[in-house]
C-alpha cells in the first residue's frame, strides 16, 4: 500500500474532499499511479492529511462512482485497469415520457416525469422578463442568430465547462426548442446511412424520433457498468445514443473505464459518433455530480446533448447540442438556413438567468429540496427491502425497486393501482418490453410529490403489496 502526497490548500475555494479527488484522477489518468495498485484506506489518508474521515470517504466515493477505483471486500481500495484505455484519439436531453405526466387522478403519481414547480422562482422570471422588454426594445422582435443569441450560447458554455466539464467554444452550439427537435436537425447533419445503438431498456422519445426518421434502431444490452462495447461492435451501428452520467431508467453512472471503452469503439473507424445525452446530470446527492463523457473526448467524436427541462421546467422548451468541430462544418454548409426554433425573447430571460447568478442559486435550492425527498422516500421505503432489491438512489429524481419475491410486474402496478397509486413498470422503457426478462420492476419518481405525498404513498405500497 503506498502513501499518497496531496498538496491540500486551505484557502481554496475548492473543497478538502474535491481537492483530494482531483489529485488522486488525475494521478491516475496520467499513470503515476497504476492498474492494480493499493490506495490507503480512507482512515490512513484522513490521518496522514490531518483531515475528516468523511472528506476521504466523500473524495474516494467520488473516485468509485466515476470507476477510477474499485472496493475489494476485506483488502481495501485499488486503482481500477484503465492504462490501456487512457488517451483515444489524436491531440443531454431529456423531457420524459409523455406518458407518465403526473395525473391529478390518482391519491399518489410516482411519476418519473414531474419536478417541482412549486419551487419554481417565478419572481424572478417576471423581473427578467419586464427587463427583456424594457424601453420598448424592437431588436428583440428581430430574426437572430440560427444557432441561439451569442450571449446565451456564451453563458451555456461556461457553465457547461465548469459544471459538467465540456470543452467546447460558443460557436459549437446549438439552441433548439426541445430535444425532439434538435436530433432532427442532427439526423441531416449526419449524412449517409446510420444505425443508431441504443441502450435497452432506454429513454423512449428519443427511440420513437429515430424511427421515425428512418434510422434502423438496434438494441443493446447493459452490464452494471452500461453498454456493453463488445455487443455495441457486434450490432453494427455506427452512432450510439447513451446516457453515461445518469442512464434513463435504470440510474447506472457509467465509470471511466467503460466510457474509455466506447471512445475507442468509436474511433475505430471515420464516421462513428457517440450521442451523450446529459439529461439530469445535475441532480446528485453523495459527492459531486459527475463529468461528461465529452470532456474527455480528444477526437471529436461526442455529441453533447442537454436541456433546461428538468433542471428549470419543461415548459421553458429550451435544450442545446454540442457539435465535433467536423460536424459543425456540415451543419453550417448544410442546413444553417433553418432558423432558430426558440424566440429572441426567451433567450434574453434565459441568458439574464444563467448570467446573474439565478439560474446557479436555483440549482442549489433544488438539489437542497430534491435531496431531502430522496433522503425521505428512501428512509420510508427501507421496510421494503426485505422484499425488494432498490436501486437508482443517490442521483436523479427517481429510484426503482425490484422484486426478490416472484411476483409479476403487473401484478405490483394493479395492486398498486387499486390503492390509488400509480408506478411504472420499468418494462415499457424496453425498445422491445418482449426482450425484457429481468425481474419485475418499477420506477417510482418522487419530484412533484410533497413529503405528505411521498410518507402517504409509500405506506399505501407497503399495505397494498403486503410490506
Amino acid at each position: 500500500m503506498m502513501e499518497l502526497l496531496i498538496p491540500l490548500d486551505s484557502r481554496s475555494k475548492k473543497p478538502l474532499y474535491e481537492q483530494i479527488y482531483s489529485h488522486i484522477c488525475a494521478e491516475i489518468r496520467s499513470g503515476a499511479l497504476k492498474a492494480g495498485d493499493r490506495l490507503p484506506s480512507t482512515r490512513v489518508l484522513a490521518e496522514h492529511l490531518k483531515v475528516s474521515r468523511s472528506t476521504t470517504q466523500m473524495a474516494y466515493d467520488q473516485l468509485l462512482a466515476e470507476g477510477y477505483m474499485e472496493a475489494r471486500p476485506c483488502r481495501g481500495y485499488f486503482v481500477s485497469h484503465l492504462e490501456e484505455l487512457v488517451e483515444t484519439g489524436s491531440s443531454g436531453t431529456l423531457e420524459m415520457e409523455t406518458t407518465s405526466e403526473p395525473d391529478a387522478g390518482w391519491r399518489v403519481d410516482f411519476s418519473p416525469r414531474g419536478i417541482d414547480l412549486d419551487s419554481f422562482p417565478y419572481h424572478v422570471w417576471r423581473k427578467l422578463s419586464r427587463n427583456t422588454l424594457v424601453d420598448d426594445n424592437k431588436e428583440m422582435f428581430h430574426s437572430g442568430n440560427h444557432q441561439g443569441e451569442p450571449g446565451l450560447r456564451e453563458a451555456i458554455r461556461s457553465y457547461l465547462h465548469s459544471a459538467r466539464g465540456v470543452n467546447c467554444s460558443p460557436e459549437q452550439i446549438i439552441v433548439g426548442a426541445g430535444s425532439e427537435y434538435l436530433l432532427m436537425l442532427l439526423s441531416q447533419i449526419l449524412e449517409g446511412k446510420h444505425v443508431i445503438a441504443m441502450e435497452n431498456p432506454t429513454y423512449k422519445q428519443a427511440y420513437r424520433v429515430f424511427q421515425s426518421l428512418g434510422y434502423e434502431v438496434c438494441p443493446v444490452e447493459m452490464d452494471a457498468n452500461g453498454m456493453e462495447p463488445e455487443l455495441l461492435a457486434k450490432s453494427g451501428a455506427n452512432a450510439a445514443y447513451v446516457m453515461p452520467s445518469h442512464q434513463f431508467p435504470t440510474g447506472i453512472v457509467m465509470p471511466v473505464g467503460r466510457r474509455q471503452e466506447l471512445l475507442k469503439w468509436a474511433v475505430e473507424t471515420p464516421d462513428r459518433y457517440i450521442i451523450e445525452d446529459d439529461y439530469d446530470s445535475e441532480f446528485r446527492y453523495r459527492g459531486k455530480p459527475i463529468p461528461a463523457l465529452q470532456g474527455m473526448d480528444r477526437s471529436g467524436r461526442v455529441i453533447y446533448l442537454g436541456t433546461f427541462s428538468k433542471c428549470i421546467a419543461p415548459a421553458i422548451r429550451v435544450s442545446y447540442l454540442v457539435l465535433p468541430m467536423q460536424l459543425l462544418a456540415r451543419y453550417r454548409s448544410q442546413t444553417s438556413f433553418y432558423a432558430s426554433t426558440v424566440s429572441r425573447i426567451d433567450q434574453n430571460i434565459l441568458y439574464q438567468f444563467l448570467s446573474g447568478g439565478y439560474f446557479e442559486r436555483h440549482l442549489n435550492r433544488m438539489r437542497a429540496i430534491y435531496k431531502t425527498k430522496h433522503d425521505l422516500l428512501m428512509e420510508q421505503i427501507e421496510p421494503l427491502r426485505e422484499r425488494f432489491e432498490i436501486r437508482g438512489e443517490y442521483a436523479g429524481i427517481h429510484i426503482l425497486l425490484t422484486s426478490q419475491k416472484g411476483e409479476s410486474e403487473e401484478e405490483l402496478i394493479q395492486k398498486a393501482a387499486e390503492a390509488g397509486v400509480k408506478v411504472y413498470g420499468l418494462s415499457s422503457y424496453f425498445i422491445h418490453p418482449e426482450h425484457d426478462h429481468r425481474p419485475a420492476t418499477v420506477v417510482l419518481g418522487y419530484a412533484s410529490l410533497s413529503e405528505a405525498q411521498i410518507m402517504e404513498g409509500v405506506r399505501l405500497l407497503m399495505e397494498c403489496w403486503g410490506a
